[in-house]
């Protein structure tokens, strides 16, 4: 399984609910990145992925993007092959 990699806060709901749909699919760890305790991960994150909002998900070496686009990537059946690395 590819590993996961994901900018968040600790209050956020969009974040909760990315972690919880990733752990249903079978991810065991993400890396918890947390941007509302260390500002310097933010401006790393914003270079990485040109955006300021969390959560910001990477399967492997591919930016998900957001919650949103996530949740859409499982909807359209492409997220079990990209964690598998079989690519979306």
């Amino acid at each position: 399984m590819e590993s996961v990699r994901m900018y968040s806060t600790q209050v956020c709901p969009y974040c909760v609910h990315a972690k919880a749909l990733l752990k249903k699919r079978g991810v065991e760890s993400i890396e918890d990145i947390r941007v509302d305790l260390d500002p310097t991960q933010r401006l790393k994150m914003m270079e990485l992925t040109g955006r300021r909002t969390v959560p910001q998900i990477f399967i492997g070496e591919t930016h998900v993007g957001g919650c949103d686009e996530l949740v859409a990537l499982d909807q359209r059946g492409a997220l079990m092959p990209l964690l598998a690395g079989s690519g979306a």
